[in-house]
């Protein structure tokens, strides 16, 4: 499966034909739908038909390999036949908030030093759970410091690291939670420039500035070393 995605974030729809369709979900041998992962969920929207109908799909999910998407409708839709014809496309403006959450958390993992334990990308929200034990945070700083570095309008760029270069590299990886995936040959990092340099298979923005104003919203202990910082976008 080609997934379009990768290489093009900011893809809203493209051509595509049914290769399976079961109860897991539907397959296509190209999609713009990204797949649940790595904290972000997955892409809504719809595969629209020849004849102008379309089948909702409610959410998109990781199949049996790395490349595989099961796009999942709405209860009761018709499963269309292996060969059919359709038009994948997604609900962009929810795509694009999250696009800024997520490349907002990689700001975030910038401004606050600590492995992270976990987190989750919203739309319009999104949190990062990191070890820090005897640690104070200030939730005004680090919203000064989000909002500094992204009015510097710095570019965002994904690149490509081989396993045995990430092995060599164990500091590339920040999440504790959530390893990259190894063994393919090679792993997608997201560079930040001069900022921050990650494995990452999500989707973001092109530069830092189209996150747009955010804010701390809450910093929270979740036992003895783990500190939750909340983040929400303004606009």
């Amino acid at each position: 499966m080609e997934l379009v995605f990768r290489h093009d974030a900011y893809a809203r729809n493209c051509p595509a034909i049914v290769t399976a369709a079961d109860a897991r979900g539907i397959r296509l041998d190209r999609t713009v739908f990204y797949a649940e992962g790595g904290g972000q969920p997955g892409d809504i929207g719809v595969l629209k038909l020849a004849d102008g109908t379309g089948i909702p799909i409610v959410s998109t999910l990781k199949g049996d390999g790395i490349d595989d998407v099961l796009h999942i409708p709405g209860d009761g839709t018709a499963l269309p036949a292996p060969g059919t014809a359709v038009t994948a496309e997604i609900d962009w403006e929810r795509r694009h908030r999250l696009m800024r959450m997520h490349t907002c958390l990689h700001l975030l993992c910038a401004v606050v030093t600590g492995d992270v334990t976990g987190g989750q990308v919203g739309d319009g929200k999104g949190r990062l759970d990191f070890n820090l034990p005897n640690t104070a945070l200030d939730k005004d700083h680090i919203t000064a410091e989000l909002n500094r570095l992204i009015r510097e309008n710095h570019p965002v760029q994904p690149s490509w690291i081989t396993d045995d270069e990430l092995a060599a590299k164990p500091e590339l990886v920040r999440t504790m939670s959530v390893k990259p995936p190894s063994g393919q040959g090679r792993v997608r990092l997201l560079e930040i420039a001069g900022v921050d340099l990650q494995p990452c298979g999500g989707t973001h923005v092109a530069r830092t500035g189209e996150i747009g104003a955010v804010e701390v919203t809450k910093i929270e202990n979740k036992g003895r070393q783990n500190r939750r910082i909340n983040l929400a976008l303004l606009g």
